[in-house]
């Protein structure tokens, strides 16, 4: 099994992740991009992308970016900072392991919104911090 089949049954195995529909669309080397489509589920009261699911993409986006060189982790901190509201029909995150130590590892993201094919639109960004597990 390939490193991102691998991946992408931790990601099916997470209930989380199925209900909320993240799509693992690549990573490997210390990258990972994620992707999800808009649904209703998944939107506050203003009928943007809810923080919380800004913030589990971050942390999702950085855990399997953090996978790909040393297999499994778990977080230890994360931050998030909220951008502008999450319009859009479809989010991307994009994270890298910015430093890599013994036992612990640096990612960042940032996330972002696409809607009727235009540009994507910085919506958010993040860091974490994770332990080899």
């Amino acid at each position: 099994m390939t490193l991102i089949e691998q991946l992408r049954a931790v990601n099916t195995a997470s209930a989380y992740n199925r209900a909320a529909g993240f799509e693992l669309l690549a990573a490997d080397d210390g990258k990972c991009e994620l992707a999800i489509d808009a649904k209703p589920d998944l939107l506050n009261h203003a009928g943007v992308l809810h923080a919380g699911v800004m913030g589990a993409m971050i942390d999702t986006a950085c855990g399997f970016a953090a996978a790909s060189i040393v297999g499994a982790v778990v977080a230890s901190h994360f931050s998030v900072n909220c951008y502008r509201p999450g319009k859009g029909q479809r989010f991307i995150a994009r994270a890298e392991v910015t430093k890599q130590g013994k036992r612990q590892l640096f990612a960042s993201a940032q996330l972002f919104a696409v809607e009727d094919g235009k540009d994507d639109v910085l919506i958010a960004g993040g860091d974490v911090v994770l332990l080899v597990a």
